[in-house]
């Protein structure tokens, strides 16, 4: 799929569930959501060639490995988070949406610390 197929799937989605609201307004919800998890699981396949170049950059310039992992942790936990939310806010319920945002960004928090450390013990060799 292309990104233009993608649209027009969101859009018909939109529409038809904008449609049923009227009707059965979760059979709306339930709609977005499907359309949101075929969308969900295509970009999570495009993922995988964000990996491999990843991985050819890697090969190129020595990185350690442990933080291209950190990288590719936060980039899911960003992605996951920001689906889940938004699922949660189109269906009415804006405040737990909210929380796993703040959950999906301390997680981030949690995953980024070794890295944080790691640099302020560069920092302060450098230093001393």
């Amino acid at each position: 799929m292309t990104v233009m197929s993608i649209a027009v799937l969101g859009l018909t989605a939109v529409i038809l569930a904008v449609q049923l609201k009227g009707v059965k307004g979760e059979y709306g919800v339930y709609l977005a959501a499907a359309a949101g998890l075929v969308i969900f699981f295509y970009g999570i396949s495009k993922l995988e060639t964000i990996l491999d170049a990843i991985k050819q950059v890697q090969a190129y310039i020595k990185v350690n490995h442990v933080y291209i992992n950190t990288l590719m942790k936060m980039i899911g936990i960003t992605y996951i988070s920001e689906f889940s939310s938004g699922i949660c806010k189109d269906a009415g319920y804006g405040s737990l949406g909210n929380q796993i945002e703040i959950f999906g960004k301390l997680s981030i928090l949690a995953v980024s610390m070794p890295i944080l450390l790691a640099l302020m013990e560069m920092v302060q060799e450098i230093v001393s």
